[in-house]
């Protein structure tokens, strides 16, 4: 294998990661964040918390496309912001690293993200937030590229599906962004199916 990945790993699934990740934690557990470690409010977002009291609900798990995999549905409010929660893609990358592997890490795209997710009210459309998840993305790649990264996989599972022509504007200026803002990494954009 010439190109060896990380950020593959999940302890649920890879949307779960993300969901955390870009702190988009629902806010029904906000009052869970400050009692619980991070690698359990992660569990909690993914089985629900039924101790000390609460009674907080999972997030709701959907099939992966038409697949028996399923993923955990994010949730998206009308006025959503995101912020770097999370170093996992870096510290898996400096893991295999300290092993003598250069990884490529893989990143659920941007557009998938909130494809992929359902907003908790009707007055609004996710993928109207793209301006706000964005910058998050670019954040978190300039990290990537700081630490030594120069091979990202970016992967859009939505491009497998029919979309409008507004969503593949959106698609095309969203990668246009993410791409030229970092001229000296290699992108490997994938889909599925």
């Amino acid at each position: 294998m010439d190109i060896i990945p990380s950020n593959d790993f999940s302890f649920y699934d890879q949307v779960a990661d993300h969901i955390f990740m870009f702190g988009a934690i629902p806010s029904r557990f906000n009052k869970l964040s400050s009692k619980l470690k991070n690698i359990d409010l992660y569990f909690a977002m993914c089985r629900g918390y039924q101790k000390d009291g609460f009674d907080v609900t999972p997030l709701e798990m959907t099939k992966w496309f038409d697949t028996n995999y399923h993923y955990l549905v994010p949730e998206f409010e009308k006025n959503q912001q995101f912020k770097l929660n999370s170093n996992k893609v870096i510290d898996e990358f400096n893991e295999a690293l300290k092993a003598g592997i250069k990884t490529k890490p893989v990143l659920l795209g941007p557009f998938s993200f909130l494809k992929l997710g359902k907003e908790k009210s009707t007055d609004f459309n996710r993928l109207d937030l793209i301006h706000a998840l964005l910058p998050v993305y670019i954040e978190l790649i300039g990290q990537m590229e700081n630490t030594g990264i120069d091979c990202i996989q970016i992967d859009e599972p939505c491009l497998s599906g029919d979309l409008s022509h507004p969503e593949q504007q959106l698609f095309r200026a969203v990668l246009t962004e993410l791409f030229g803002s970092f001229p000296s990494i290699k992108f490997i954009l994938t889909s599925y199916f």
